[in-house]
């Protein structure tokens, strides 16, 4: 196990499993002496591990005194409840770990000790040989607990990187927000000219935009979608069953084909700076579109993010597709890998 930090650690350890001696027993290990070759315990805080039962799990001291060592109590449970109770009885727990290969077990114990632990690992047979650790500190995850264990959160990892980063609310116009942060914020203004994907990163800016359209959308391209994809939802194909829906008044437009659509209005199809299309993010098909309707999109540049070690940069772009009325039916962050000059030149 190693030594503790100090001497003084050791003593208040001590201090500490004699509390609990109280209400349990010794059964592995002596407190007073270490037999390990070469460990010197009058300049080494060493401490042999420390294995105590608690036959009487009532017992306050198992759950209000925490040695800090290598020290565990062990108690008996007469089942999932009682488990559970047992947990919160501590008042709090950086982690907490359920070993066991019942899913059902794990997920009550899960549910009913989640409110007194920052974190849970649960190992079975499938992942006991990548475990962690028990209460290891990563840092995409949280440590630390209600009550006595931190109140919600420890300073590790990234949690404990944001306590020591200033953070300020700013209130503004979107035009004085888009300027501020260096993103596009929705009203505020859009510069329209030279198709923005025309552009190299040195020459594009937050707000170039683009709007294209309309196009209609007939019931023929509703069928021709269907049958080139093969997805023949009923809401698609099936004017009864459509507006049996709550969400149709008839056969509707399939959400991939109105984005299908708004790609080919924006799309600049000449080789240029935009090298590829690598995604789209907080999608929402917001307003069904019926055969006839006629689509628009607005494409503007909201973030662009240059790589130091490429020759390309990222651009979020937000796009926004509405119908005839004007009411949105479809907005998307659309994310496309830009070259930072055109013609590309190599080594830039």
């Amino acid at each position: 196990m190693g030594a503790l930090a100090s001497l003084e650690q050791r003593e208040e350890v001590r201090r500490s499993v004699k509390a609990l001696l109280a209400g349990a027993k010794l059964v592995y290990g002596d407190p007073e002496r270490v037999e390990v070759a070469g460990a010197d315990p009058e300049r080494g805080a060493f401490l042999s591990p420390l294995l105590l039962r608690a036959d009487d799990p009532g017992r306050a001291e198992p759950h209000e005194i925490e040695a800090f060592g290598p020290v565990a109590t062990v108690i008996g449970y007469e089942g999932t409840a009682h488990a559970i109770d047992l947990a919160a009885r501590g008042l709090g727990s950086l982690a907490g770990s359920v070993v066991t290969g019942d899913a059902a077990f794990a997920r009550d114990v899960v549910l009913g000790c989640a409110p007194w632990h920052g974190r849970l690992l649960v190992l079975d047979s499938d992942d006991a040989a990548e475990s962690t650790g028990h209460g290891s500190p990563l840092p995409a995850l949280v440590h630390g607990g209600p009550g006595r264990a931190g109140g919600g959160e420890e300073l590790g990892g990234i949690r404990g990187v944001l306590h020591y980063m200033q953070r300020t609310a700013v209130q503004a116009t979107p035009r004085v927000l888009s300027a501020v942060t260096g993103q596009w914020m929705p009203g505020a203004a859009r510069v329209a000219g030279e198709h923005p994907f025309r552009k190299p990163l040195s020459e594009l800016r937050i707000g170039d935009s683009v709007v294209a359209g309309p196009r209609q959308v007939t019931l023929a391209d509703i069928e021709h979608f269907a049958e080139f994809t093969g997805d023949t939802f009923y809401a698609h194909m099936d004017e009864e069953a459509a507006r049996a829906n709550p969400f149709f008044d008839g056969r509707v437009a399939h959400g991939y084909l109105v984005l299908s659509f708004a790609a080919g209005l924006f799309v600049q199809p000449d080789p240029g700076p935009v090298l590829a299309n690598y995604g789209l993010e907080n999608l929402r098909f917001l307003t069904p579109v019926y055969p006839g309707d006629e689509l628009t999109v607005t494409l503007t540049c909201k973030q662009i993010i240059p790589r130091e070690d490429a020759a390309h940069g990222e651009v979020r772009w937000d796009t926004d597709v509405t119908n005839q009325d004007g009411a949105s039916v479809a907005k998307y962050d659309l994310l496309t890998l830009v070259a930072k000059d055109w013609p590309a030149q190599s080594g830039s």
